[in-house]
C-alpha cells in the first residue's frame, strides 16, 4: 500500500502482486481503510490478466476509466547498451521541476521524484531555460526512467531521443544494464520512440477502484 498525497497513480495505489495472505475481499477492504486514513482514492494497481485481476473484478471493483494518466499503461524494458549515447549530468534545476511537475511543486512531488540515492535529474537547456527533462533512478541493475518531457516549442528536434541516450549512459555508469519505463497505451509517439530505442512491452496494468466510486 502506497500513499503520496495523490501525486501519481503508482505512489497512491496498492500493488496487487503476490499473495495478500487473506481473502481478496478482505484485502480490498484493507485497501479502502488505508485510503481513508491517507485521504486518497482507494485504488488497486493490477497487472492485466493476472489472477488478482479476476478476483478483484469478482469482488465488484472496476477499471478506473477516468484515471488522469489513462486507463491502461505499458511497462517496457530494454538493454541500455543499445541506445546509451553520452552520460547525463544530474542537475537539480528549478526548470527541471517546473517542466516535469508543474509551476508549484508540492512536498509530495519532491518526495516521490527526489527521494533515493541513485537518482539523476537530466535535462537539456537553451540558455537558462530547461527545454527537455527526464528522471532516472537506478535500483540494483535496472534504470527506471520517468517524467520524460519536452517543451512544446522544442518538440520534433530529437531532444527526447538524445536525452534518453544520455540518461542511459548515466545508468550504465551506475552499474545498470536494463531500462524499465512506463507509458500510457494511448501515447503512440512515446511508444514508437521507446521501440526504436530497443524497448519491448513487458506487461500492461490498469488501476481498479470500487464500483460506484
Amino acid at each position: 500500500m502506497r500513499a503520496a498525497a495523490g501525486f501519481t497513480g503508482r505512489a497512491n495505489s496498492t500493488l496487487t502482486c503476490g499473495d495478500p495472505a487473506m481473502p481478496i475481499p478482505d484485502a480490498l477492504r484493507a485497501v479502502q481503510g488505508f485510503a481513508r486514513e491517507h485521504g486518497i482514492k482507494p485504488t488497486a494497481h493490477v497487472v492485466n490478466g493476472s489472477p488478482p485481476e479476476r478476483a478483484i473484478e469478482a469482488a465488484g471493483w472496476r477499471v478506473d476509466l477516468d484515471h488522469p494518466g489513462g486507463a491502461e499503461s505499458l511497462v517496457m524494458t530494454g538493454p541500455l547498451e543499445k541506445f546509451a549515447d553520452g552520460v547525463a549530468e544530474s542537475r537539480d534545476l528549478p526548470g527541471w521541476w517546473e517542466l516535469t511537475a508543474g509551476s508549484e511543486v508540492s512536498p509530495a512531488q519532491r518526495h516521490v521524484l527526489g527521494s533515493g540515492s541513485g537518482v539523476c535529474f537530466a535535462s537539456t537547456t537553451d540558455g537558462d531555460t530547461v527545454i527537455a527533462a527526464v528522471r532516472g533512478a537506478v535500483v540494483e541493475d535496472v534504470l527506471h526512467v520517468a517524467r520524460l518531457a519536452v517543451r512544446p516549442s522544442h518538440r520534433r528536434q530529437g531532444l527526447a531521443r538524445r536525452l534518453m541516450g544520455e540518461v542511459a549512459g548515466w545508468g550504465l555508469a551506475q552499474g545498470a544494464t536494463t531500462c524499465a519505463l512506463q507509458v500510457a497505451e494511448h501515447n503512440d509517439p512515446a511508444i514508437r520512440l521507446y521501440e526504436e530505442l530497443g524497448c519491448t512491452e513487458h506487461h500492461r496494468y490498469r488501476y481498479w477502484i470500487p464500483a460506484g466510486s
